[in-house]
Parts: C-alpha cells; sequence; structure tokens
C-alpha cells in the first residue's frame, strides 16, 4: 500500500475552531426535534426490525460474527486494545499508537500507577498529552486529554480498580470523521455507508459575560447545557476576553456534546479506493467505522492524510443519523438497512464456518462492560 498516513509529531500548532473542516452550516434549526430523544423512545422501530432480520437469517446473535477477526466481532463489550492491536500489525501506519494499562486491583497507589504508565508510554516511545480512554466503552465514556502527569494519577485515581485503560497518541488536530464502510464476503470491493463530520462545538467570548452566560446563550449549547455546565464547573463564572474561543468538548461523541454532520456526499473515488484498501488489510473485517482525525479533509479525500484513532466493529452506528437536517423517517431507514447489511455478513460468515458468541458470552460481557461505564471518569 502507497501510505500518504498522517502521524503529527509537532504540538505548538494550535489549531482554529473546525480548522481543516467543511465550513460548518449553522443555519436553520440546531437541533433536530429527536436528536436527543432517549434510546426508548427512538431505538423501537429498529429494534422489532432487528428482531425480524434474527429470525430471517436464523440468528439471534450474527452480529457477533460480523467480524470473525474481531472479539465478539466488535458488537458489544469488545476490547477496544484488541481490536487496535490487529490494526498495528496489518496497517501500523495509519493507526495512532497506544499503550495498554491496568489500574491495579491491591492498594490504592494512583502515583505509582502513573509513574508506570509514564514508562510504559517511553518505552513506546510516546509522551504527554496523551488520550486516555477505557478499554471497554462507548460513545466517548471516559475519554480524556492528558496533557501533564498530574492530571494522568487524576484520571488513574477516578478509574475502577481492575479495568484496563488505554493512552493513545493525541493527534493534534480539529479535523475528525467517522468513516462507516461495509463488505460482504466474497466482494472484490467494499462501500462506504456513511461519512460523518465531527465538529466540536465552541462559544466566543465578547468581554462581558461569564462562560456560563456564553453556553446558556448559544443557539445550540444553550439547549445542550446539561452536557456542558458540569465539565467546566471550575472557570463558569470566569469573563472570557473579547473574540476568546472556548472548546466545550473534547471527545468526538454525538451524546457528549459533539456536533454532527453528514458528509456522506463528500465521497471521492480516491476515499473508497484507500478505505477499502485499509479495510481489506484487516483480516475477516467486513463491517464497521473508521473514526480518522486530520489536519485537512481535502487530504482525507485525496485519499491520504488522516490517522485511525479508533476501529468499531459490528455495534458501530452511521452516526451521519444525528445531522439536524435528517428526518426521523431516514434516520429509521439508515439504521435498518446498516442492520440488514450486517445479518447478512453475520449469516454469511456463519455459512462459512465461524461461530457467533453464546448467550453466557454475550451476557458476560455485556454485563461486565455495563458494570463499568458509569464508574469511568467524566468525558472531556
Amino acid at each position: 500500500m502507497n501510505s500518504t498516513a498522517a502521524h503529527p509529531s509537532p504540538l505548538s500548532h494550535t489549531p482554529q475552531p473546525h480548522e481543516g473542516m467543511p465550513p460548518l452550516d449553522t443555519s436553520g434549526q440546531p437541533l433536530s426535534y429527536f436528536e436527543f430523544w432517549p434510546m426508548w423512545a427512538f431505538y423501537p422501530p429498529v429494534f422489532l426490525y432487528a428482531l425480524w432480520l434474527m429470525v430471517r437469517y436464523r440468528g439471534v446473535l450474527l452480529p457477533t460474527v460480523a467480524n470473525p477477526s474481531f472479539p465478539g466481532g466488535g458488537f458489544f463489550g469488545e476490547s477496544k486494545a484488541e481490536i487496535l492491536n490487529l490494526a498495528m500489525q496489518h496497517i501500523p501506519q495509519w493507526v495512532a499508537p497506544f499503550v495498554l494499562r491496568e489500574r491495579p486491583l491491591a492498594g490504592d497507589q494512583p502515583a505509582a500507577e502513573a509513574a508506570a504508565a509514564q514508562e510504559a508510554l517511553a518505552r513506546a516511545g510516546l509522551e504527554l498529552p496523551v488520550v486516555a480512554k477505557p478499554d471497554l466503552g462507548c460513545r466517548g465514556a471516559g475519554v480524556k486529554l492528558v496533557r501533564s502527569p498530574e492530571q494522568l494519577q487524576a484520571y488513574i485515581a477516578a478509574f475502577p480498580a481492575g479495568a484496563r485503560y488505554l493512552l493513545q497518541r493525541y493527534v493534534p488536530f480539529e479535523g475528525e470523521a467517522g468513516i462507516f464502510y461495509c463488505r460482504e464476503p466474497g466482494q472484490a470491493q467494499g462501500q462506504i455507508l456513511s461519512v460523518t463530520l465531527k465538529y466540536f462545538p465552541y462559544v466566543y467570548g465578547d468581554g462581558r459575560h461569564t462562560l456560563r452566560e456564553l453556553i446558556h446563550q448559544d443557539p445550540r449549547a444553550g439547549r445542550l447545557p446539561h452536557l456542558y455546565l458540569q465539565r467546566h464547573a471550575a472557570r463558569l463564572d470566569q469573563v472570557p476576553a473579547a473574540g476568546e474561543a472556548i472548546r466545550l468538548a473534547f471527545a468526538g461523541s454525538h451524546s457528549r456534546g459533539a456536533i454532527f454532520r453528514n458528509g456522506t456526499h463528500w465521497v471521492t473515488p480516491a476515499m473508497r479506493e484507500r478505505f477499502d484498501a485499509i479495510a481489506q488489510a484487516l483480516p475477516e473485517f467486513y463491517f464497521g467505522r473508521f473514526d480518522i482525525r486530520f489536519a485537512s479533509f481535502e487530504d482525507v479525500r485525496a485519499g491520504g492524510g488522516f490517522t485511525i484513532v479508533e476501529a468499531n466493529g459490528a455495534g458501530a452506528e452511521s452516526t451521519h443519523i444525528w445531522d439536524r437536517q435528517t428526518s426521523l423517517l431516514q434516520a429509521w431507514a439508515d439504521l435498518m438497512r446498516q442492520y440488514r447489511l450486517l445479518f447478512r455478513i453475520g449469516r454469511a460468515n456463519r455459512d462459512r464456518g465461524f461461530e457467533p458468541l453464546t448467550w453466557a458470552e454475550f451476557r458476560r460481557w455485556h454485563r461486565r462492560e455495563k458494570e463499568l461505564t458509569p464508574r469511568y471518569p467524566a468525558t472531556d
């Protein structure tokens, strides 16, 4: 593969808001009416369709064999580290390197673990700042940008004992996107089903209003203050200088406050070719989403200039549906199409001899992630 991957090392450049991204369209309504519905209100039609697919393809847990090389197909409760290690073996030039650590069970010594973690980073050729994230988890849970030894120790102190976490190279660019890929077993080429452009929300100081007031006054953030106020509690009563940009969220997760836009129409033949080559370099990978960071989306459209920070499997979602211009019916239709392909791929892989998880295994994985997620440190 002719690599034009981007592994940025200089951290001196401070990116400007949305630098390298297509212009953020803020016209119209800031939110769709269903964008932040609770899961019980949004997903029932999709769940009912999934039940029908279980009957049609004769398998309840077929998604767990959609990607035989991923633990549990990457459907739920999978290890980020196992998937990233697989990627590091086959496409290292495209992946942000990391180290995997475990918060010790015995004793409460976050300082000792922090020192050991920094030594592990040094051995891997990494240094602060890094992105800390749980090995098990989704929707941005427990993701923090760690800039100093003190912040690393605080993260470890707040992390559940006995649980594993990753420290990953920080890619210091504003550009972030989710590239959803699919290929059925036996097909020569795959396709990009969805592109989600992820914009980080900002408010801008005027020298008169506090950060709290700026958040409440913002057309979008003001409707979601619960996502931002606690995160910035220490500085809510400060008055930012005129023109100062304050980033309200770090994690590229919609549920944590990032702004999602549908970028599927930006896909080029070069993008299709590049992501198909990357996906096919991963053994037995057919369905999932690559979360990437980049300096310029035009470079991505040309087939390079990006770094993969996560590879998600069967449990990934076509997150372009959270664009506020997507209708409810279209969002449901896009998810149903995704699940139809997922079950078809799972059935094909089972027919090839791969075995889905058992119910006991799935319940064990599900229970472990559900138990850990509420105990993770607050997300940046």
